[in-house]
């Protein structure tokens, strides 16, 4: 693959030392290894080759692979998430823990535990002492990756739709170029989601490396509420209640 390809890749990810099923795109491999989770939409991954999103080993298989042929590609941890830095493993008192977490109930061995706006992962907890892990949760880990290219975008509009939806998890995005020039009619779903203007700034920067848009408008329907039958009835019911308020 070229770089700054725009691809659809399903894949397992799987620890190459146990294998163990980490994560998937595919419906059918999450339930066969029990991980499948309800209300979980299962699909391709969307991204660009050669961009940086990803790992450095993946990043590197992907330039190399054809689309449509199953791809098995073996990553050490060094190329994946690094190797375990004893730097981030920090031992710190219990009090101080405790200061830290709202609910010591909450607190559990391999537990998520955010100190000082680091996140990270509880490993050892007594004799007044707790011992947390900053480092990330795949660091020291060799990785196996089964995957395929199943599209490769060519159309410049379906190339937007897709890094739109990768990018903010919404659907339905309408797509028009003016020349360079890209306006975007933003789904429904998006005008609730309170992320979404924060969201706009990265989006215009992905869109200009991936497809070189240049002024990038956002344009926002706002439908008319529609009445419900049971609204309805409950406003004929309070104005028959100021109705007869009015003739007492």
């Amino acid at each position: 693959m070229e770089e700054g390809t725009i691809v659809h890749v399903e894949y397992d990810l799987y620890n190459a030392e146990t294998g163990d099923l980490i994560e998937t795109t595919r419906e059918d491999v999450a339930k066969e290894n029990d991980m499948h989770r309800e209300g979980h939409n299962y699909t391709p991954l969307v991204c660009v080759v050669g961009s940086g999103q990803l790992i450095s080993g993946f990043e590197d298989s992907l330039l190399e692979a054809k689309a449509n042929k199953d791809i098995t590609c073996e990553i050490a941890a060094a190329d994946a998430y690094g190797e375990k830095d004893s730097d981030q493993i920090e031992t710190i008192s219990i009090d101080k823990l405790l200061r830290h977490v709202g609910d010591p109930k909450s607190l559990y061995i391999g537990g998520p535990v955010t100190i000082d706006g680091r996140t990270g992962v509880l490993s050892y907890l007594a004799a007044g002492r707790a011992r947390i892990d900053f480092n990330h949760p795949m660091a020291g880990r060799n990785l196996k990756y089964d995957y395929k290219i199943v599209k490769v975008i060519k159309d410049k509009s379906e190339k937007v739709a897709a890094l739109l939806e990768s990018n903010t998890g919404h659907e339905g995005f309408e797509v028009s170029f003016d020349g360079d020039d890209l306006s975007i009619t933003v789904p429904q779903t998006m005008l609730f989601d309170t992320n979404a203007a924060m969201q706009k700034f990265r989006i215009v920067t992905v869109l200009r490396d991936a497809v070189s848009a240049g002024k990038v408008s956002f344009v926002e329907v706002h439908e008319p509420r529609v009445t419900t039958e049971e609204e309805e009835e409950e406003h004929v019911h309070d104005e028959n209640c100021d109705h007869d308020h009015e003739e007492e």
